[in-house]
């Protein structure tokens, strides 16, 4: 087991990598008495077996329903008996688990948490009620023009790639998947060397470190990464699609680019040349002509989700049918104007100011603090990051911020994606 801790004034978390390589991030706080738990495993919707899309998601729905030494009511009755509800969630790359607990319950819970991460038992009764509430959600999408407009955007954005495929998967996949399909995937994706745990809290870093190692420890490791991602495509021209939902009372717009990786130089230019387009406020430019001036969007906002390949920049909205038209138009509007005319100075410093001052309340509980570190670590981004973030973010110029704009955003090169009561073929 190595150890480190860095040398600056910030988070300063201590680290330890395990002898089967497990990570683990420790902070102590003492604001409450309570500890916050955040495990995550490098196997998120991307894993996905071709053609059994959704595999990730249904093993999350049911690896806390028991393990190889306690049942789904065991579990559920020592969490409830300790007032903890456990967070598990699926993003393209990672496979989490979190929860806060009292500090005094820390070892035991993270025995239990760790058992529920490496041992699940995956019963086939369990599996059968949560495919069931899986199908269900699946039905409950596909009548949702928002969840339809933003899936289609991804797949053809994506297409022949992760990023593109359905993290739920569709009801034909799910209803075939059994035990011995999750069973299999686990086996192949979560291990020792897969493993990034940060907690934070009212536990001395000392003692979070060990017993980090007691549960961890004899955790074997998979062989090397598997997941190797295929190139992305950006698009050659504009595509415009239209899903018909006539019984619809709004129309979801989703109009997007494949834009940057996080490692990417210029991903500081791109975040803060979006937040001016289409965060700052009440949706930056966007928000101000679409949703203010003329009134014609219920919501409007832009949002870069840059990754380990190039993550989208995807512009939203939400219009009557009606105003379809008038809507894409004035978002094409916008993005020329971005393009051709950049950000004032004035934009620009207000970005930097408000994604700046948004850290330290993003920073102000244990599990926002345990949320930054995850994404420290997994992006490489080094353990002094939280003090060297604000002095990037100072560092962009103007000219940076526009070339970001021109180098992401194309009129001519955008993927729009209309979804609800209209029934038009092509725009623009």
């Amino acid at each position: 087991m190595t150890v480190a801790r860095p040398r600056g004034t910030g988070l300063s978390p201590s680290r330890i990598v395990l002898d089967n390589g497990a990570v683990f991030l420790a902070k102590e706080t003492t604001t409450t008495p309570a500890v916050s738990i955040s495990l995550a495993v490098r196997a998120g919707s991307a894993s996905d077996p071709q053609g059994a899309e959704g595999t990730t998601w249904l093993l999350s729905r049911v690896i806390d329903r028991g393990t190889e030494s306690r049942s789904a009511s065991e579990i559920a009755e020592e969490l409830d008996n300790r007032g903890i509800t456990l967070s598990i969630s699926v993003t393209r790359h990672l496979f989490s688990i979190a929860c806060t607990c009292l500090s005094a319950d820390f070892d035991a819970v993270l025995s239990l948490v760790g058992e529920i991460l490496m041992q699940p038992s995956l019963p086939d009764d369990e599996l059968a009620t949560r495919k069931g509430e899986i199908i269900t959600a699946i039905r409950q999408d596909e009548d949702n023009p928002a969840v339809r407009a933003n899936e289609a955007l991804m797949a053809q954005l994506y297409p022949d790639h992760p990023y593109g495929r359905r993290t739920k998967g569709s009801i034909e996949i799910v209803e075939r998947l059994g035990r011995p399909d999750l069973q299999r995937h686990h086996r192949g994706w979560f291990g020792s060397n897969q493993l990034i745990g940060v907690i934070v809290g009212d536990v001395p870093e000392a003692s979070a470190q060990e017993a980090a190692a007691r549960v961890f420890g004899a955790w074997k490791p998979i062989p090397s990464d598997p997941l190797v991602l295929p190139p992305v495509r950006p698009a050659t021209r504009r595509e415009m699609t239209v899903i018909p939902m006539m019984n619809k009372s709004q129309a979801d717009i989703a109009y997007g680019f494949t834009a940057v990786k996080r490692h990417d130089p210029d991903y500081y230019a791109c975040w803060l040349m979006n937040n001016a387009f289409g965060q700052f406020a009440i949706g930056g430019r966007l928000g101000d002509n679409i949703r203010e001036k003329q009134g014609m969007a219920y919501y409007v906002s832009s949002s870069l989700d840059a990754n380990v390949a190039e993550g989208p920049l995807a512009i939203r909205a939400g219009v009557a049918g009606t105003n379809v038209e008038r809507a894409i138009a004035s978002i094409d509007e916008e993005v020329r104007r971005l393009v051709a005319d950049g950000l004032s100075a004035k934009e620009l410093d207000e970005s930097k100011q408000f994604l700046i001052g948004s850290m330290p309340r993003a920073l102000e509980t244990n599990i926002g603090i345990a949320n930054f570190l995850q994404n420290e670590e997994f992006f490489g981004l080094g353990a002094e990051y939280d003090l060297q973030l604000p002095g990037r973010l100072r560092a962009v110029t103007l000219d940076a911020a526009n070339a970001a704009a021109r180098r992401l955003l194309d009129v001519d090169r955008a993927t729009v994606v209309v979804a609800g009561p209209y029934s038009g073929h092509s725009i623009g």
